[in-house]
This record gives structure tokens, sequence and C-alpha cells, in this order.
């Protein structure tokens, strides 16, 4: 292991009750596998290391939970070697959808033998080391216009302030776009900004997904429930509900703070979404739809 890429904390080996009442097909949509490493190793150029989380372990938080179904998103500490979600795919076909990163040389016998796996979209990666396969704006389209025939779609994680011009990529793309951590836009730059604006309107176009994730990425407090996130959350609840996601962003990695209980980020929601038919929509019925889970 290189001194550039420091192993990063663990989650916590238990988490405490959940009182949010979970509905039946709720879906965790933003979590991470990680190995072992001897069998799936991280690429050199990457940003941090993770400790083994075998998909085992998350099968034993979401009995905890009380959620029934996941999306397993690839790591840029793996690159496009989509390997160790593949793997995990075929332990539980029912339960598991996943998103891959791929490069404009993956082929489409390839793209077509991961759908028949569980995969429903392609993850660009705009922060972290490692993360972004493609050479451009242009090439991520051109991959766009391949796997929509399949009904993928492009997930990025973008620090929507620093890329002025996303609403303008996101709607040159041939498949439906989804954005992760909020849009991963600081509290401090407040609801109002114009680039926070403007990703309400994209969300609004109806062919934008937005995932409640990783608050912890964006608050400014040490733990849940992260209530400076709420007026974020709520914009984006006013929005389009009907196009929100949850996610615990399991393990959690390159955590700066307090480890999260895994329970307490679950609750979170409640303060966020009082209403519980939207919690519905956000947990059940929306992912259910984006991740093709109906015919499971």
């Amino acid at each position: 292991m290189s001194e550039e890429a420091p192993y990063c904390a663990p989650p916590q080996d238990s988490i405490g009750r959940v009182h949010l009442k979970v509905p039946a097909g709720s879906c965790d949509t933003h979590v991470h596998v990680f190995g072992p490493a001897e069998e799936y190793p991280y690429q050199p150029t990457r940003a941090y290391t993770p400790h083994d989380c075998p998909p085992g372990r998350l099968l034993r938080l979401h009995r905890a939970l009380g959620v029934e179904r996941a999306v397993l998103v690839q790591a840029s500490v793996h690159g496009t070697d989509n390997s160790a979600v593949l793997d995990a795919l075929s332990l539980s076909p029912d339960r598991f959808r996943a998103v891959v990163s791929v490069g404009p040389d993956t082929g489409q016998a390839d793209l077509e033998a991961m759908h028949a796996k569980g995969v429903r979209g392609i993850r660009v990666n705009l922060v972290d080391k490692g993360g972004m396969a493609f050479d451009g704006p242009d090439a991520v389209i051109a991959m766009s216009e391949r796997v929509a025939a399949m009904g993928w779609h492009v997930e990025f994680l973008v620090k929507i302030d620093q890329f002025e011009d996303f609403p303008g990529l996101a709607r040159k793309l041939a498949t439906p776009v989804v954005v992760g951590h909020f849009g991963y836009m600081a509290v401090d730059k407040t609801v109002d900004a114009p680039a926070y604006r403007h990703f309400l309107d994209l969300l609004q176009t109806g062919n934008c997904w937005v995932k409640l994730t990783g608050p912890y990425r964006i608050s400014s407090e040490k733990g849940p429930p992260y209530l400076d996130v709420a007026p974020f959350a709520q914009k984006l609840v006013d929005a389009a509900p009907e196009r929100l996601l949850w996610g615990s962003d399991w393990p959690h990695v390159m955590m700066k703070k307090t480890m999260p209980d895994d329970a307490e980020l679950l609750d979170a929601l409640s303060e966020w979404v009082p209403d519980e038919n939207l919690r519905r929509l956000i947990l059940s019925s929306n992912p259910a739809e984006l991740y093709d889970f109906s015919g499971s």
C-alpha cells in the first residue's frame, strides 16, 4: 500500500434500533463491497484503501435495518475492474442490482453480459481519484447512447457547484441521469445558490434522479440527523419526490467525522421527509422503477 492511499476508517460493527417504519421492498441504493483484497485488488491510483467489507457483512447490516434490496455501486478504488460487484450480484440476483464503471473500449457483449447479471447503470466519478474512466464529456455522451437501449442510466458523483455546465451535459445524455450525495454541495452554499437552483431545474425535467446519500459529506454537523441538510432535502422533495432515492453509502469510505450508525442514517429520512407516503416512494417504489426490481 502506498502512502498516497491510506486505510480509511471501517464502519461500525453494530447498529442501534431503527425507529422509522421501513416499507416492503425497501432499497439501499448506494453501497460498496470490498475484499478480500487478495482476490479483488485495488488500483494503484486511488485516494484511499478500504477495509474488507464483503457482501455477507452487508447482508447482515440490511437484515438489521429491515432493508430488502440493495444497489452495489462500483467504487473508485477498483477502477473499471467490476469483478467484486459482479460476483456479489450472483450471490443474490433478486435482491441486488449494480452500477458499474466502464471505459470507452468496453465491448457491447460485455455490457450485455453485465445487464444479464443485474447491472442497470454506469458510474462517472468526478470527485474521487481514479474514478473517471472517460477522456471527457463527449465520451460519456457516446457511452450513454450505447447503454440507453438496455434501459440503463448514468450515475454521477459530482460537486454541482464546481461543474457549472453539469445540467447542460446531463441534458445531452441519451439516458436518465442519477446524481449522488444531494449533488455534493456543502450546506454553507445554501439552497438559494445559483448552482443548486439550476440543479433543481434539472431534476424537474423528468430525466434526473437524486440520491439522498452521504449527508455527512456535505453537513457541518458531526453526526445524524444532519439537520443542516434538511433544507436541501426539502427542496428536492418539493421538486420531484418521485425521482428521489435513499442510500446508506455504507461502508462510509473516507469518513473523517464520527462514523455514523446506519440505523440513525435511515431514521434521518423521517426528519428530511416527514410524510410516510413520500418515504415509501423514496425507499421502495422509486428504486423498483429505476433499477428494474419489479420483475424480480
